[in-house]
């Protein structure tokens, strides 16, 4: 072939490649165009209910809840500190805590690195959350807003473990530390994708198991020891002061409760419509196993009893809601209000703590029995959703156990040194003075009745 007849055929190719370029670049696009997300008006509009749900059951649902199982004295206390909480957690996870739990960039899955335990600050002040910024197929701006009622009613939870006698200076700066140091890594570790630490162990917490409920409830029994015990603790008569408001409040957050869980899947469809049905199933059953225990042991069924049975079914199902069927949850359900009564009652007599209003045996102990049984849950025998291929139901079980421990673990440590600081800088407990009075008069001025 000639030089003239070869650069006549590399310039017909040539020519071609320019012809098909464009082309190419438009289909490129459109590929490009196609992964990207779209947003569901259905979805959103569920998880914004979901987010206003897990807010009530934070304000008002657990400060009613709370308020009722104090004495008399203390009732504005709680709920003021449960109103606080809110308000500083919503800054703090406006400032910087949506990132440090969701931020993911620089992760890598082959690595561990600091990417591993905590995000970055590459989301700081919802840097880049606009309002055409989509997490799935609904708005980023809802999907933080959902999460942040999750890190607001995570450390409300550690107030009943200490109700009662904590200054309302040092609350603030230990859950503000707290928050930091322990929600936001666990969050991270747990939610934030490949990358992060439980995340690629394979732990399943659809919900909050881990980062939630025995995240909160290992920080309060290490509060409550710290703080050490209420005046009069236990050969005194502390008896709650208005069991109405504590079943108003139980109601509320079973309600709510809905949101925490089938909002959780971040969509309106199928697995939302089991992680509803399974959280009424589990609470229901744990309602009556805590509340026929009681009655076995005492004589008789309490009302505090059936709502506290009710919350720990709702703690139980909550890591595994998301792949658990309609048998596991009644098997959940009926294990948790047992073990949790046991753990309320019992075990607390047994070792003295003085965890004011069970955080620990109720959202600790039931946080545990749920995050391991969702491990058997899950399989399909029992109406689960199947495991991850190649996974059994032993190794998913140990998968959970692990997850369990290191929350344990991590949040214990982490909380004990904070509280100490806290002691050291400004002081944790009220003076005997003031336990006396009450902490409404004494550090609010105020009264929750007027007599």
């Amino acid at each position: 072939m000639s030089r003239t007849m070869q650069m006549a055929k590399n310039g017909g190719w040539l020519l071609l490649l320019a012809g098909l370029t464009p082309a190419l670049a438009l289909a490129q696009d459109a590929v490009a165009e196609a992964a990207k997300p779209t947003l569901n008006s259905g979805d959103t509009a569920w998880m914004l209910t979901s987010t206003a749900l897990v807010l009530f059951m934070t304000i008002p649902g657990l400060s009613l809840f709370y308020a009722g199982m104090v004495r008399a004295k203390n009732v504005l206390s709680v709920m003021m500190q449960c109103f606080a909480i809110t308000a500083l957690m919503t800054v703090l996870w406006t400032i910087y805590g949506y990132s440090l739990a969701f931020d993911t960039t620089g992760m890598t899955k082959e690595a561990i690195n600091l990417s591993t335990f905590i995000g970055g600050f590459g989301k700081a002040f919802f840097n880049g959350v606009g309002r055409d910024s989509l997490t799935l197929a609904i708005p980023e701006t809802v999907f933080a807003t959902f999460q942040m009622t999750f890190a607001i009613i995570t450390p409300a939870l550690i107030v009943g473990a200490f109700a009662e006698r904590m200054k309302f200076s040092a609350l603030l700066l230990f859950m503000g530390l707290w928050f930091t140091l322990v929600y936001a890594p666990v969050a991270h570790m747990v939610w934030s994708g490949d990358g992060a630490l439980m995340w690629d162990w394979g732990v399943l917490d659809f919900a909050g198991g881990t980062v939630v409920h025995i995240n909160a409830g290992i920080a309060g029994l290490v509060a409550c020891i710290v703080l050490g015990r209420r005046k009069g603790y236990p050969t005194t008569a502390m008896p709650p002061h208005n069991l109405n408001f504590t079943l108003m409040g139980a109601s509320m957050l079973w309600v709510g409760w809905f949101g925490f869980n089938a909002g959780s899947a971040v969509a309106a469809d199928g697995s939302a419509g089991m992680a509803m049905l399974v959280t009424q199933i589990a609470t229901a059953m744990a309602a009556l196993s805590w509340m026929f225990a009681e009655w076995l042991h005492h004589g008789k069924p309490s009302a505090l009893g059936i709502a506290s049975g009710a919350v720990a079914g709702l703690v139980a199902i909550t890591p595994a809601s998301g792949t658990a069927g309609p048998m596991g949850a009644l098997l959940i359900g009926l294990i948790a209000g047992v073990v949790c009564f046991l753990a309320s009652t019992k075990l607390k007599r047994a070792l003295g703590y003085d965890d004011s209003l069970d955080v620990f045996g109720v959202h600790a102990v039931g946080g545990i029995v749920g995050a391991i049984l969702t491990g058997l849950c899950a399989d399909v025998a029992l109406g689960g959703k199947g495991l991850a291929e190649g996974v059994s139901v032993g190794a998913q079980l140990w998968i959970q156990t692990k997850g369990a421990l290191f929350t344990i673990v991590y949040s214990a440590i982490l909380s004990y040194l904070i509280l100490k600081l806290v002691d050291v800088v400004i002081g944790l407990r009220v003076t005997d003075e003031q336990e006396t009075e009450g902490l409404d008069i004494a550090l609010h001025d105020e009264r929750g009745y007027n007599l």
